[in-house]
C-alpha cells in the first residue's frame, strides 16, 4: 500500500512516491536538469528573467504568425506566470501582427456554487488575460471576440474549440502540487482510496468541474490573495488531458516563484525516465510527444537544508 500524504492525507499528491524516486530528484543538480532532455522532452535554460519571459511571449507570436484563413491557429496560456502577457501585446502592436485567423484559449477560470466567476471577480483569469494582454493590442490587430476562448460550465463550446482551430502550443506553469492548468491530483477516495488513477485513466479527462487540492489553494492564497486562505475558491473548471493531448507542443516555465526547486526537479525527472503518476500530474506529460521546460537558472536553486 502507498503511503499516506504528509500534507493532506485524504488526497493523492507527490508525497506518496517512492522514497527512493523522490531522493534521486532532490539529488540533481542545474547540470543534471539539462541532461534530462530526452527525444519528445526538452530543458531548456535562460540567464535573465528578461530573456526568460520574452521567449515565453514570443511563443504567443510563433503561433500566432501560423495562423491562416484555411488553417487558423492558436496558443493555449496560463494564468501563472503573467510577466510574458504585457510584452505579448506589445510584441504583436510593434509587428503590426494581425489576429483575424488567431486564436486564444485560456487553460481555467474559478468556480462558485457550480459557476465560473464572471470576470468581475478579483481573481477572475479571463479578466487578467484581458487587463494584461489582450486590452493592451490595437484595435486593428485583435483577434475576434469569438476566438478568445474560456473554459465556463458547461464547458461544450470550449472542447469544441480546439477542432475549430489548432493548438500549436499549451503554455504553462507548474503549481506546487505538481499540475499544469487545475489539473491536481484527486481524492484518496472511492476506487481510488488505495491507489491514484492509473495514467491511461487520467489522461481520459477532458475540460471539467475540479476540486483543488489544499496544496494549491494554499498557494494561490499566497501568490494572489496576500495569504487570505478563506478568499480562494476550493473549485474550478479547467482545460484537461484530452485537449493538452491535442496541442503540437506544451511549453512548461518554471520562474522558481511557483513551484519549490524540488517540485521543479522531480516533474523534469519523471518526464525524462518516463514515469507517469497520476499523484503527480505533471508527469503524465512524460507520454506527451513534444514537451519542452524552460527554467530561469537562477530560481533552479538546490534541495539543501538551509535555516534561515
Amino acid at each position: 500500500m502507498r503511503p499516506i500524504s504528509k500534507v493532506a492525507p485524504d488526497w493523492w499528491d507527490y508525497t506518496t512516491l517512492d522514497t527512493e524516486l523522490l531522493d534521486d530528484a532532490a539529488r540533481l543538480s542545474a547540470d543534471d536538469l539539462l541532461g534530462l532532455s530526452r527525444p519528445g522532452f526538452t530543458v531548456k535554460f535562460y540567464d535573465t528573467l528578461e530573456d526568460f519571459y520574452l521567449a515565453e511571449a514570443l511563443e504567443y507570436v510563433v503561433a500566432w504568425r501560423q495562423a491562416t484563413p484555411e488553417r487558423p491557429a492558436g496558443i493555449c496560456g496560463p494564468i501563472g506566470p503573467t510577466e510574458q502577457l504585457p510584452l505579448v501585446a506589445r510584441l504583436v502592436n510593434e509587428l503590426n501582427l494581425d489576429l483575424r485567423h488567431a486564436h486564444f484559449w485560456g487553460m481555467d477560470e474559478w468556480v462558485v456554487d457550480g459557476t465560473a466567476v464572471a470576470e468581475d471577480h478579483p481573481l477572475s483569469f479571463a479578466r487578467a488575460d484581458r487587463e494584461l494582454c489582450f486590452d493592451r493590442i490595437r484595435p486593428e490587430l485583435r483577434m475576434p471576440a469569438e476566438n478568445l476562448h474560456f473554459p465556463s460550465l458547461p464547458p461544450d463550446d470550449y472542447v469544441r474549440s480546439y477542432d475549430r482551430a489548432r493548438c500549436v502550443i499549451m503554455q504553462g506553469g507548474q503549481g506546487e502540487v505538481k499540475h499544469w492548468a487545475f489539473n491536481d491530483p484527486l481524492r484518496r477516495t472511492g476506487k481510488h482510496q488505495d491507489a491514484p488513477p492509473s495514467p491511461e485513466e487520467y489522461r481520459k479527462l477532458g475540460t471539467r468541474l475540479v476540486e483543488l487540492h489544499p496544496m494549491t489553494i494554499i498557494q494561490n492564497a499566497r501568490t494572489s490573495g496576500g495569504g487570505v486562505v478563506t478568499g480562494v475558491p476550493t473549485h474550478a473548471v479547467t482545460v484537461g488531458p484530452w485537449e493538452t493531448w491535442k496541442a503540437e507542443k506544451v511549453s512548461i516555465w518554471h520562474a522558481g516563484s511557483h513551484d519549490n526547486p524540488f517540485g521543479q526537479r522531480l516533474t523534469a525527472l519523471m518526464i525524462s525516465k518516463r514515469l507517469p503518476d497520476s499523484a503527480v500530474p505533471m508527469s503524465l506529460l512524460a507520454d506527451h510527444p513534444n514537451v519542452q521546460f524552460n527554467y530561469y537558472r537562477a530560481g533552479v536553486g538546490t534541495c539543501e537544508a538551509e535555516m534561515h
